[in-house]
């Protein structure tokens, strides 16, 4: 056990410090989905329990999460009748005082399944700004000002990018590396570009296969690996350079949810969930365990103290010992879910697609469900967790839970 949470220590720091109260990417730090914060608010509703809300851009959509770095909240948008305007703004994390508000026009197709728009992939954050990436394949940085540092049209780049159903894969941060996955149906492709310029560090050719997968980054004994997963397959890549370390193919991992660091293991959602173990000097990894229970549609797992969490497609949170996959518990709640559990100080907060969260304690061998709060708002993004709060997001509204100032 502190084994794991050394690693999961050393996996918060990639990419750059970040504060306590930082929840810099899809899913938080290291992609996780685990907060370090305590004394969050278990009980709230639309009008009770918030520090505020804010109104979004009229006639906006968006299913990106917040992400928060420092004292600011950045989310991404985009609107029109084809979706092609995009949005970028910074809200101050005190108060949600709008701090800037960037547009642009898309140069990709806006195509998607109805349920999804253009500012479906979470943006990543540091101390210098933010990197935002659209289903459009637009990828811009912005200094924390609003400032833009610089920005790409990845179709102008490689134009036979397209995708019918709409993309969500997000970018992580890696040192001065912007991680960028690219699954489509057209040049699909995983890119390591220069924070700074812009500019591909490296790029490597991916299989043209649609995937919504974000990557995870993984240390062990002091070597960083870049995990990618997409349909029954999952490549670990040198972070640096591009270059492939091992692969693992086989029945389960998924092309929506994505994997989860658990220990030296890696959790691969699918149908069922699969815990691999990677073996050493580019071995193909063995299969530590798998669990038909834990089969997942949109969430990603959670990996905590020891145990595994997961929401099911059919609205039950479950847990297994994360050593050997045991079933421990289920508790089923009302669903259907899109947005990813988050978990902090014993507690874990799953909100289902119309905006009511569930909060159990899970600090004992059995869970309890402590509150069902409802927000009467549909919400699809994975929440973030920052400064004593949780931040939600609709397509009109972003909410602060929490203690106000």
């Amino acid at each position: 056990m502190k084994r794991q949470w050394a690693m999961f220590a050393v996996t918060l720091l990639i990419g750059g410090p970040l504060a306590a109260a930082d929840w810099p990417q899809f899913r938080g730090p290291g992609g996780a989905g685990i907060s370090t914060e305590t004394g969050l608010p278990t009980t709230w509703s639309k009008t009770d329990g918030l520090r505020w809300k804010v109104e979004l851009p009229k006639g906006s959509r968006g299913l990106s999460s917040p992400v928060v770095v420092g004292d600011r909240i950045y989310l991404s948008a985009c609107s029109g009748a084809k979706g092609d305007r995009l949005h970028v703004l910074a809200y101050a994390l005190a108060d949600g005082k709008l701090l800037w508000h960037r547009q642009l026009q898309a140069t990709g197709l806006t195509h998607c399944h109805p349920k999804t728009c253009m500012a479906a992939p979470t943006p990543v954050a540091d101390a210098s700004g933010v990197y935002v990436l659209f289903a459009t394949a637009d990828l811009v940085a912005y200094d924390q000002d609003g400032t833009m540092r610089w920005y790409r049209s990845l179709v102008g780049d490689y134009p036979t990018i397209s995708n019918q159903v709409g993309m969500a894969a997000s970018p992580i941060l890696y040192k001065d590396l912007l991680i960028v996955p690219m699954d489509n149906a057209g040049e699909s492709f995983l890119a390591g570009i220069d924070t700074r310029y812009g500019q591909n560090r490296w790029k490597v050719e991916r299989n043209r296969v649609i995937n919504w997968t974000t990557p995870v980054l993984r240390t062990v004994q002091g070597k960083t690996e870049l995990l990618f997963q997409t349909s029954g397959n999952v490549t670990a890549f040198d972070p640096e350079t591009g270059r492939k370390l091992w692969e693992f193919q086989g029945e389960g991992p998924s092309t929506i949810p994505s994997p989860t660091i658990s220990g030296e293991r890696v959790l691969l959602p699918g149908r069922p969930l699969v815990a691999i173990e990677p073996a050493k000097d580019g071995a193909k990894p063995s299969v530590a365990w798998k669990s038909v229970q834990m089969q997942t549609g949109y969430c990603s797992p959670v990996s905590y103290r020891g145990k595994v969490y997961a929401v099911t497609s059919a609205g039950v949170i479950v847990c297994s010992n994360e050593s050997d996959g045991k079933l421990l518990w289920q508790e089923r709640v009302k669903g259907p879910f899109a947005a990813s559990p988050v978990i902090a100080d014993g507690l874990l907060y799953a909100v289902n697609e119309k905006g009511v969260t569930f909060v159990l304690n899970i600090k004992g061998d059995q869970p309890e469900l402590i509150a069902t709060n409802d927000l009467a708002d549909e919400i699809l993004a994975t929440p973030a967790v920052a400064d004593g709060a949780l931040i939600f997001r609709s397509d009109t509204t972003l909410y602060c839970v929490g203690k106000k100032k």
